[in-house]
């Protein structure tokens, strides 16, 4: 039962940044709006903080997804199979998740490197864009170690 305790530790960080970082967008979302058609003044960088949290609330989340099995899939069949059956089809499902994590981690990865290089930055924050992209890569890559870990562990589904 140790990965149902990681499970919810998991959760419980995951719902706490998640938490903090929706209510800040909706703060943001919130201010820029009425100073936009209230005061003619919309939030200065309102925008690009918004694009940030947004990607932060998918990649923070990404490693809670991945510990519960939480990716989209299409369960046509599995009813169908048998307990051994099942366990295959599990098996292979995280086997294209790590593949799938892994290439996105990969090429997030380069992406922002490229972008560290050269210096680009968002338009009115001046926020380091590749060193964000680098950092979603890093997480990315985490969940990527955990969806291996489960398959290798054969650790049961997470739901």
């Amino acid at each position: 039962m140790r990965i149902e305790k990681l499970r919810m530790r998991v959760r419980t960080v995951s719902a706490i940044i998640l938490g903090v970082m929706l209510v800040a967008l909706t703060c943001i979302t919130v201010l820029d709006v009425v100073g936009r058609y209230l005061f003619n003044a919309p939030l200065s960088g309102g925008t690009e903080l918004t694009e940030l949290l947004v990607m932060g609330v998918i990649f923070a989340g990404l490693p809670a997804i991945s510990l519960d099995d939480g990716h989209v899939t299409a369960d046509l069949l599995s009813q169908n199979l048998s307990r051994r059956g099942r366990t295959i089809q599990l098996f292979l499902a995280r086997l294209c998740a790590v593949i799938a994590l892994s290439l996105v981690t990969m090429e997030m990865w380069k992406h922002g490197a490229r972008l560290s290089s050269y210096n680009q930055t968002t338009v009115f924050l001046h926020i380091p864009v590749g060193l964000m992209v680098q950092a979603a890569a890093a997480i990315c890559g985490l969940s990527t170690l955990i969806v291996a870990v489960l398959a290798l562990t054969r650790a049961p589904h997470g739901n």
